[in-house]
């Protein structure tokens, strides 16, 4: 018999979105560490490599004229063009480790998780990190850089146009304490990979269990 524990199951794709600031990319970084099946998505794009960044770990770096040929083919699950340069995420990559049953993590915002909502809703879940408060938010931004006062009042308006559409997540987690943020996104993880419709093997379990050719 199988260890309920080990039913095979589908991966996920876990997309959070924030304004900068609110601790993403921190949350992000001490997730992977925590999450053995839980991988980094790599992006495809047409900008050239920085010095130290690696081909298929860093980024795809790929020309325009292929960039536009995967569009064309519907090869992207989200994909933007930002100061001439064009960034997306390769489909047949995450497809891949969804099937292996490994769950792939996505920075991306709201438009993209939007495109991405459109193509995958059934693999797809979605978390907003929100700051404290905007006391705080905009605490964080002063001291990350040392940036001129009409700069952050411009980082500010840019953040409250995206939290503004926190309601279009599945899931809110407030940024008090990393510590607390990353076990409340650790805590949806391991219930969304305990959904039914995600277990492929459970079929098969439950078969097994009930000593029938049929559950």
């Amino acid at each position: 018999m199988n260890d309920p524990q080990n039913i095979k199951r589908r991966g996920l794709m876990l997309v959070m979105s924030s304004p900068s600031g609110a601790g993403k990319t921190t949350i992000s970084r001490e997730l992977l560490s925590r999450e053995p099946d839980l991988t980094m998505s790599v992006s495809a794009t047409t900008r050239p490599p920085r010095p130290g960044e690696v081909d298929g770990k860093d980024y795809y770096f790929i020309t325009k004229e292929k960039f536009a040929e995967m569009v064309a083919a519907d090869e992207f699950l989200e994909h933007a063009t930002v100061f001439d340069n064009s960034y997306g995420t390769p489909r047949a990559p995450v497809d891949a480790s969804l099937r292996a049953g490994k769950d792939v993590l996505f920075d991306v915002d709201w438009q993209g998780t939007q495109q991405m909502a459109g193509k995958t809703r059934g693999d797809l879940v979605t978390i907003f990190i929100l700051p404290p408060t905007k006391d705080e938010l905009e605490n964080r931004l002063r001291t990350r850089a040392q940036d001129p006062e009409d700069v952050i009042r411009k980082r500010m308006d840019k953040a409250a146009a995206e939290m503004s559409h926190y309601d279009e997540y599945d899931y809110i987690v407030v940024n008090v304490d990393v510590s607390d943020s990353v076990a409340e996104v650790q805590a949806i993880l391991k219930a969304e990979r305990l959904k039914k419709d995600r277990r492929e093997g459970l079929y098969d379990f439950v078969r097994e269990l009930c000593g029938k050719g049929e559950a």
